[in-house]
């Protein structure tokens, strides 16, 4: 079994590899190396090996774990955020991926007012169209985009997907792409442990690796 150091290396090889592959350069590609739920002890290494740009799924689980350790790095909020922790969103996060709805649209922008903070913005669109999965649906995005940006004056930097489980990714991948492309959107926030390449390959800016890197959470 590789330690983290190990495969967060071939980890970091693997995406230089697909990029190269995608006719990209590697560093088009950013690392979100999934933290939330593991021990200090595996992220510590990774960190010391030169990770600097974290994901976390909940808020207080991670002001808790990087609070006097987040200097120099990019912390991204991967995990649904409900309206009443925005205010601790916008204060401690460098970008929120999260953003679905107009009330969280609403209570960004207002955090972002009052704070004079504004942590990079994209948008979850839910490709799959799954129940329990957040994200708008694609057919409102174009809209929801639009909202964002003339109703609550929010700068959007990119688009995020979960493809599902049980499909091929490709398609969501491409469907987030053509998003994107006709709202002038150029981040893609798409590919997790299991298919980070494949989302290289569909144009992703950033992959959002967890398990890859640390192993299986606790």
């Amino acid at each position: 079994m590789a330690t983290p150091p190990q495969a967060y290396t071939d980890v970091v090889a693997r995406i230089a590899s697909a990029a190269q592959a995608a006719g990209r350069d590697p560093s088009s590609v950013t690392l979100v190396a999934v933290s939330k739920t593991q021990a200090w002890d595996a992220i510590e290494p990774v960190l010391s090996a030169g990770q600097r740009v974290f994901g976390e799924n909940r808020v207080q689980e991670a002001m808790a774990r990087w609070d006097g350790k987040a200097d120099d790095l990019t912390l991204h909020l991967i995990g649904p955020l409900q309206t009443n922790k925005a205010r601790e969103a916008v204060q401690f996060f460098d970008v929120i991926e999260t953003l679905d709805r107009e009330r969280l649209a609403r209570a960004l922008a207002d955090e972002i007012l009052k704070q004079g903070r504004a942590p990079r913005l994209y948008i979850q669109v839910n490709t799959g169209e799954e129940d329990q999965k957040a994200g708008v649906v694609p057919a409102e995005a174009d809209s929801f985009i639009a909202a964002c940006r003339t109703t609550y004056g929010l700068k959007i930097e990119g688009l995020m997907c979960i493809p599902p489980a049980d499909e091929p990714p490709g398609p969501h991948f491409a469907l987030l792409g053509k998003i994107a492309a006709r709202n002038g959107l150029e981040c893609l926030s798409m590919g997790m442990s299991g298919d980070f390449e494949t989302a290289i390959r569909f144009g992703a800016t950033s992959v959002r690796v967890g398990s890859a890197v640390f192993g299986a959470r606790s």
